[in-house]
């Protein structure tokens, strides 16, 4: 049996094309499977995880949104329990003042410690401005422990490259109770749109009108686990007077 999963963003279109696990027409037989190995398994696990993260930004941030890098004085090194807490203690302040202002704070955060020791948090939050105040200056009012640096989504290097960093296993030196990310839980959550049918022909992926196939976003190939075929692609929307080849960052 064929599957089709399509998840439809503001500008963007991601599809990944396969088999269910009752696969193959009837009176088909079916090809060898086997085994995965836990290095398959934990590769398979990171980008599934990759890919939740990066369908999070896309489905509830802008290009335009912050990315902020929030540290410690020098010297100060927090046990991540004390990390932890701080880190409460600022989403509290800022969701407040963000209702001050009529508007819910949405997150994703990834504590981390630097090589040399160096705490600190690196969190992805939906920009809000106004006459006299602005996302900036109120997480620096609401941080009194350090510095801060921003830059919006687009500079940070996309949906693609923040999903990564931001799942990526821990370093070494950083202890396991360090907890890799966390969200807040007003996040929408995309649910693909999701077709089945029986076919074993594999026509050319085509874009609706007015959208293009990025052809580096496509992969095709055959799963080593179930042997069957698989593609994944993803479709921008055509700006006017370009032909699909310049996009932004994703």
């Amino acid at each position: 049996m064929r599957i089709k999963k399509t998840w439809y963003f503001q500008g963007s279109i991601e599809v990944e094309e396969g088999y269910t696990g009752r696969y193959g027409a009837p009176g088909m037989p079916r090809e060898k499977k086997r085994k995965a190995t836990p290095e398959e398994i934990e590769k398979q696990n990171k980008t599934n995880k990759e890919k939740r993260v990066r369908r999070l930004i896309k489905a509830n941030f802008s290009q335009h949104d912050i990315w902020a890098t929030v540290t410690y004085k020098k010297g100060s090194r927090p046990t991540v329990e004390e990390m932890r807490k701080d880190m409460s203690a600022f989403i509290r302040k800022l969701r407040k003042e963000y209702r001050k202002h009529g508007q819910e704070l949405k997150y994703i955060l990834r504590m981390g410690i630097g090589k040399k020791g160096g705490p600190h948090i690196h969190i992805l939050l939906n920009r809000i401005s106004g006459e006299g105040y602005g996302t900036d200056i109120i997480m620096s009012e609401c941080w009194d422990k350090g510095h801060i640096n921003y830059v919006n989504l687009y500079e940070a290097g996309g949906y693609k490259d923040l999903a990564e960093y931001i799942t990526k296993p821990l370093e070494d030196w950083e202890p396991e109770t360090l907890k890799r990310y966390t969200r807040s839980r007003n996040l929408i959550v995309p649910k693909p749109k999701v077709k089945k049918w029986r076919s074993r022909k594999w026509r050319e992926a085509k874009a609706p009108k007015g959208w293009y196939i990025d052809k580096d976003s496509m992969v095709e190939g055959i799963n080593p686990i179930t042997g069957k075929k698989y593609r994944h692609y993803t479709m921008f929307r055509l700006q006017p007077g370009r032909k699909g080849r310049k996009r932004c960052k994703d």
